[in-house]
């Protein structure tokens, strides 16, 4: 079941289409990747893989593919029910075509696990202006899932809406200004259906409402620094993304990174990310009496985390590459500790948090 491991959806943004880019194709490459996160008494790994081909000089096919094997003995899923084994599988599909100055993009995907269905297709569309300089990004995509609970018939739906509208704007020879704004609107079940609400200690059927409409705005300024007249050796990347929903929900997310070249192979990349939120307005860890609305998710509580992470790129040697242009091994870590502020767990009484490891090992190769 796919609810409650979201902390783990960040390990699919290598292999995820972009959403902004310039208009120019995605280079003929492949990446594969072995992915694991472990905390709180979930773990999630599992393998991904995407390749990317073009078809004369303006048109670029790709699929993707990517499993998460899941266990997990949090103590929400434990308190409502026992531990479980539950295996994810993903599959998409994309197709880019170059039109002028624009670059236009179809995707779909279609994701499958044994109490969740989810199919999801969207296009995007970038646009470049003057001479390349600034870059307007639309896209639009729609999902339809099916919510299941396997030991029940019970079956339900869930529609999504997504609208995104992006700016990338080259400021000077060495900064990179990024703006974008995203809406969601979903209607359905979109709740857990194994998940219980606490009224004066005593378990209870979460009520969620039947609606949920989200924005976020996003910036990000990426500055590069040249070394010794040689090309740029190193960058700094910074960006701030503010979140809201009409379920009360406010999140801001902070992130920062550094990007430093040593020798003609080797990249690393440091980074630190901080997020906060606060609560639902019906959301409680423990009610005092029933509500119309009750939740008990911590997804869904006042928490903030941690990230601090590090990624390291070696440029495979020229002569160990087969008939590939160029590929890169790649290895990264990233730590994130949560902090809930009303979120307690059942068994000890006390306010819960917990460190999680996120690990990628991945290898990229150009044709």
């Amino acid at each position: 079941m796919r609810y409650g491991v979201c902390a783990v959806c960040a390990l699919a943004g290598l292999l995820a289409w972009p959403t902004v880019q310039a208009a120019v194709l995605p280079e003929d490459r492949t990446d594969l990747m072995y992915h694991q996160y472990s905390g709180g008494n979930v773990t999630v790994t599992g393998p991904a893989l995407l390749v990317r081909k073009s078809a004369g000089d303006t048109v670029s096919v790709s699929g993707r593919y990517y499993m998460d094997s899941v266990s997990s003995a949090s103590p929400d899923v434990v308190s409502g029910g026992s531990p479980y084994r539950d295996k994810r599988e993903e599959f998409g599909l994309g197709v880019d075509v170059l039109h002028g100055s624009s670059l236009i993009t179809a995707f779909l995907s279609s994701s499958r696990e044994n109490d969740y269905l989810a199919d999801t297709y969207g296009l995007n569309v970038a646009h470049e202006l003057f001479d390349g300089l600034t870059t307007i990004n639309l896209g639009y995509s729609q999902g339809r899932d099916v919510v299941q609970r396997v030991d029940t018939s019970f079956e339900a739906g869930v529609s999504r809406y997504n609208i995104r509208l992006g700016l990338s704007q080259v400021l000077s020879k060495s900064l990179l200004l990024g703006l974008s704004y995203e809406g969601i609107s979903e209607d359905g079940f979109l709740r857990n259906p194994y998940r219980s609400a606490r009224i004066l200690g005593a378990f209870s059927e979460e009520i969620y409402p039947g609606t949920r409409d989200s924005q976020a705005v996003s910036i990000r300024l990426i500055k590069g620094y040249a070394s010794d007249g040689r090309p740029v050796g190193s960058s700094l990347r910074g960006e701030y993304r503010y979140f809201r929903d009409n379920w009360g929900i406010r999140s801001d997310t902070l992130g920062l990174a550094y990007q430093q070249h040593f020798g003609p192979r080797w990249l690393a990349e440091f980074r630190y990310r901080y997020y906060q939120q606060s609560a639902a307005l019906f959301y409680s860890d423990n009610f005092l009496t029933e509500m119309t609305y009750m939740a008990r998710d911590k997804e869904l509580s006042t928490f903030h985390s941690h990230t601090i992470g590090m990624k390291w790129s070696w440029a495979i040697p020229k002569q160990n590459i087969l008939f590939f242009e160029r590929a890169s091994l790649n290895f990264a870590h990233d730590y994130v500790f949560f902090s809930y502020d009303d979120y307690t767990n059942v068994f000890t009484g006390q306010l819960y948090s917990f460190g999680a490891n996120v690990l990628q090992l991945f290898i990229s190769a150009w044709y």
